[in-house]
């Protein structure tokens, strides 16, 4: 018989298969799934889109779980003493504690897949990318230039505005502490 704290083995089971999978599916770079969904799909932007989702939610699930592994026992064995239920402890124990982290990740992966849309149209994904490499092959390079700008701009406001997100969440969080 199992102790009742003992974690039971279907969850570890589908812990460790789902763990598998998602670090098979990290370990394969988003370009090379983009080139597999073009065939698969075809060229446009649902490629490009299915691959950078699928990158994305591996990348993502990963550094969730670990930071849900890494949270501090101080906080939760406070909250415990009180006698909080489960869900109690969950809302004011760990929530705190996962929340800046988890923003701050998805605003990183956000702003990859921002940079990482170029140049999965390249290989057929579809999007601004598909239409420079169209440009530059067909030696238009105005149209080029002005894509290479409207690029150069998007990534720019992509990276002053996730400074500011995560700054807000820096400030949000530093306030609730």
């Amino acid at each position: 018989r199992l102790p009742s704290n003992a974690p039971l083995p279907i969850g570890a089971a589908i812990y460790t298969i789902t763990r598998t999978i998602l670090n098979a599916l990290r370990s394969i770079e988003a370009l090379v799934m983009a080139i597999v969904f073009t065939v698969w799909v075809g060229i446009g932007p649902f490629a490009g889109t299915l691959a950078l989702a699928l990158h994305t939610i591996a990348a993502l699930a990963k550094l969730y779980s670990e930071q849900v592994e890494s949270i501090m026992p101080g906080p939760l064995e406070a909250v415990q003493a009180t006698g909080a239920t489960r869900l109690q402890t969950i809302v004011y124990a760990v929530l705190p504690q996962i929340v800046p982290p988890y923003i701050s990740f998805t605003i990183y992966r956000w702003d990859i897949n921002v940079r990482m849309s170029t140049i999965i149209g390249f290989v057929g994904g579809g999007g601004i990318g598909f239409l420079l490499q169209k440009n530059i092959n067909l030696l238009n390079y105005r149209a080029a230039s002005a894509q290479m700008l409207a690029i150069a701009v998007v990534v720019a406001s992509m990276d002053y505005l996730s400074a500011k997100l995560r700054e807000l969440a820096a400030q949000t969080s530093g306030a609730a502490a």
